[in-house]
């Protein structure tokens, strides 16, 4: 039998850069090394209590068989006033899906939406999964550098800059990551009319739209005049209710689109897990006090991990106004020699601190920025700071 020959949209397909140091890392860990991660896309706390129970008690009410594709009618109503209280968005059911997370809604509106050739406009740094995602879908990633003067943040001049005649869509991700940068209301309703004027689509990844700092506040696009009509809205438990594993995420958008997206969603993964829907309901319609709590603790260490960066001599940071993430400028650092190894990119000096210190980041390269590294401090603060403190050692010497 002849050797089997994979199919080129798979045989291209690059892993995630996240998922390999986390794994890396954690294979390092269970080896018994005191590796300190800060590569983790996921907060560090617990799902809370009232969540948990919530999932054992539709266990034991023998709610663990196949749901409608698209979520329960009562997770869909869920979701709707959340949507409408977090964002000012107002949904039908019927123009909302769930899905294996906010992963899984990413695919299938780009699935949806994008067709051979057609070109999808992408902030630079992005996250990792959307290029691929796109090419999956047979599309052309387009893009777009963002101005350094304007603190990470897009405006719609970056855009002008990127489009292209077959230019059909835009991907936004605000809060971003792995930058933690917001657009503005101001920036953000430029992008909207650019949008309208030139008949774009926008997916808007609102995944980390609660946790928000200095008091900013995460609009969505699709609030804007003329925008609701072509704008798939994307979010999910994941991040705001510490929730990764139970792979919940929900997309929100024009009824056409997203009945294309529950098709697609059919004869692919059927229904999101019974449980995890159960558990979700009981995060958007429970307390919301967790969420303010974690905030609040990220909040602590965002500010403490950004004076620590700002004083390393080579490093430099913006300070993040959401996400979880500090996004690191090391280009002061480039042609130095540490332990015998040339640093030219991110990558040498995350293999430096991961072999050499014990301390894990995820380079840039990933998020087509290579003299940057992603820092998570989702993690203990005395984790942080000796993270850290690995981090700065090895610079000074």
């Amino acid at each position: 039998m002849s050797e089997m020959t994979l199919a080129t949209r798979v045989a291209a397909l690059a892993p995630s850069p996240t998922m390999a140091l986390d794994a890396k890392t954690k294979a390092l860990i269970s080896q018994g090394l005191d590796v300190v991660n800060l590569t983790a896309g996921e907060p560090d706390f617990d799902t809370p209590l009232f969540i948990r129970q919530a999932a054992a008690e539709a266990m034991n009410r023998g709610e663990t068989r196949y749901t409608a594709v698209g979520g329960t009618p009562r997770l869909k109503l869920a979701v709707s006033a959340r949507l409408k209280e977090d964002a000012g968005l107002v949904y039908a059911p019927e123009e909302i899906l769930v899905s294996d997370g906010a992963k899984h809604s990413l695919y299938n509106a780009i699935l949806s939406l994008t067709d051979s050739g057609d070109g999808v406009l992408l902030p630079v740094p992005y996250w990792v999964t959307y290029p691929e995602q796109i090419r999956l879908a047979g599309g052309e990633v387009q893009f777009v550098q963002i101005d350094p003067t304007h603190g990470g943040e897009l405006t719609v001049n970056d855009l002008k800059r990127a489009l292209r005649p077959n230019s059909r869509g835009i991907i936004l991700n605000s809060p971003s990551n792995p930058s933690g940068a917001v657009i503005g209301k101001a920036n953000l309703q430029a992008i909207a009319e650019f949008a309208l004027d030139h008949d774009l689509w926008v997916i808007s990844d609102e995944i980390y739209g609660r946790l928000i700092y200095d008091g900013v506040r995460a609009v969505s696009i699709a609030t804007f005049p003329g925008m609701r009509e072509r704008t798939i809205v994307i979010n999910g438990v994941s991040k705001s209710y510490a929730m990764t594993g139970w792979r919940i995420g929900y997309a929100a958008g024009p009824s056409a689109v997203i009945k294309a997206m529950a098709n697609l969603q059919s004869q692919s993964t059927s229904n999101p897990s019974s449980v995890s829907q159960a558990a979700a309901l009981a995060a958007l319609e429970g307390p919301q006090e967790s969420v303010d709590e974690m905030r609040r603790e990220f909040d602590r260490r965002r500010r403490y991990a950004v004076s620590r960066i700002q004083s390393i001599p080579g490093l430099a940071v913006n300070e993040p106004k959401g996400a979880f993430y500090l996004w690191v400028d090391m280009k002061g650092v480039i042609g130095r020699t540490i332990r015998d190894r040339r640093i030219t990119q991110a990558d040498d000096l995350a293999l430096l601190w991961l072999e050499e210190g014990n301390v894990s980041l995820v380079p840039g390269s990933g998020f087509g920025v290579p003299d940057h590294l992603r820092m998570s401090y989702a993690t203990s603060m005395e984790r942080l700071a000796e993270g850290l403190d690995r981090m700065e050692r090895l610079l000074e010497e």
